[in-house]
């Protein structure tokens, strides 16, 4: 999925001292008090890795597994590595050797991201079973999931983890709570159904309620359309391709949490609308007036409405991301990863896409791959119209979101901004 994964230990660290659920944003440096630790060998990307290093490098060997490239082994063990004896993963561990104590921050998503990426590869049974166990473990009595456990449900945490329970064999519809509260109920709870006035955001989902309310937000939605099809972030090209729908109402079923895969329907035709009009998704910063593209929730669409079998939904956003993403995802392994996986979902070629070779640049961020040594960059310095200064905007606002409401101001996991 997208990465906004800026910062997120910081987020998490303004949101729980006032009781709120932290969420992620972007793979780019921030502001630290502190000298950022040394870059790892065996890690993709250059820029502090404190709060999104095991996310950025689980897309990074994800995508590069999708394409046929066969990452370094350094690089599959510096993942394995940071993983703890309880199957959980924080954010980023600068010692590995050292034992996780009671003060880690565990972090569902990275782990989720880490399943998948490890189940992917192959030959890491161990490491995958240990981390969804853990994350069973630290299910909500809702069904659904945190980013840190202990804080409230939302959607893209709750979305990420059923992806990954589905890639690494799971059923989530069994998996369910101390309450009897099945995953897919959990999830469910954040979708905006018939009753939602307007009727535009149906089928839509929220990132969480605020003031008891449901707001649409496309990150979530995107991360909801894939775990309702039991997908997670690696998707095979359908051989179905039919325009994506509006949720149907009344529903077939009262139970939507019954029937996961209407509620990725409902997701796919709330994204497809949302991308008519330009092409690509926006987003609004704090302090700025106006909408402004953004590259990463576009890219997440793409994928996930690939997933659902509406490649022609996504053609022109698709497009869109071909001309302006170069910039955006420069230098950035869970940007180049995520733009990999849009392109195989869509049957585009990654090494052709906007005039760059996405998998040469991935590579170029990391050890070289098994087997071949290390690419010149695929870049070219192409004009970039996306987003991309807007991934420290919210380490100003991540106080005041916490008393207005995260679900705005810190909606997505920490894939997001790819910066």
């Amino acid at each position: 999925m997208n990465v906004r994964r800026s910062a997120a230990t910081l987020a998490a660290s303004a949101v729980l001292c006032v009781g709120a659920a932290p969420a992620a944003l972007a793979d780019t440096a921030s502001p630290s008090p502190s000298a950022p630790p040394v870059i790892p060998s065996g890690l993709y990307g250059k820029n502090d890795p404190t709060y999104d290093g095991v996310w950025r490098q689980s897309f990074a060997l994800l995508a590069q597994h999708t394409v046929g490239v066969k990452p370094a082994k350094e690089a599959v063990a510096w993942l394995v590595g940071q993983q703890c004896a309880n199957g959980g993963f924080a954010a980023f561990r600068a010692d590995a050797s050292a034992a996780c104590e009671a003060t880690t921050m565990f972090d569902t998503n990275a782990t989720a991201a880490a399943v998948q990426a490890l189940r992917a590869l192959g030959g890491q049974d161990a490491a995958v079973k240990k981390g969804t166990d853990w994350l069973k473990s630290v299910q909500n009595e809702d069904g659904g999931w945190s980013y840190v456990p202990g804080s409230p449900s939302d959607a893209n945490s709750t979305a990420v983890v059923i992806s990954a329970l589905a890639v690494a064999g799971e059923k989530p519809a069994e998996v369910k709570s101390k309450a009897g509260k099945s995953a897919y109920q959990g999830l469910a709870a954040f979708q905006l159904g018939c009753a939602t006035d307007p009727a535009a955001d149906r089928g839509s989902f929220a990132y969480q309620p605020i003031d008891g309310k449901l707001i649409a937000n496309a990150d979530a939605t995107a991360a909801a359309a894939l775990a309702g099809l039991g997908k997670g972030s690696a998707v095979a090209l359908s051989a179905t391709d039919t325009p994506a729908a509006p949720l149907t109402c009344p529903p077939a079923s009262a139970d939507v949490a019954a029937d996961p895969a209407a509620l990725a329907q409902g997701a796919a035709g709330y994204l497809a609308e949302a991308l008519k009009k330009d092409g690509h998704l926006t987003a609004v910063t704090p302090g700025a007036d106006q909408p402004t593209p953004d590259t990463g929730n576009t890219a997440d669409a793409v994928i996930a409405l690939a997933a659902a079998g509406h490649k022609q939904s996504a053609a022109a956003s698709l497009e869109w991301l071909k001309g302006n993403s170069a910039q955006w995802a420069k230098g950035s392994p869970a940007a180049l990863g995520t733009l990999i996986l849009a392109a195989h979902a869509t049957g585009a070629d990654p090494k052709a896409f906007g005039g760059t070779d996405l998998v040469s640049a991935l590579n170029e961020t990391g050890p070289a791959p098994q087997g071949a040594d290390k690419p010149a960059t695929g870049f070219d310095d192409r004009k970039d119209e996306s987003s991309g200064g807007q991934n420290i905007w919210w380490i100003i606002g991540a106080g005041a979101a916490a008393g207005m409401g995260i679900g705005i101001l810190l909606s997505g996991r920490r894939k997001k901004n790819q910066l």
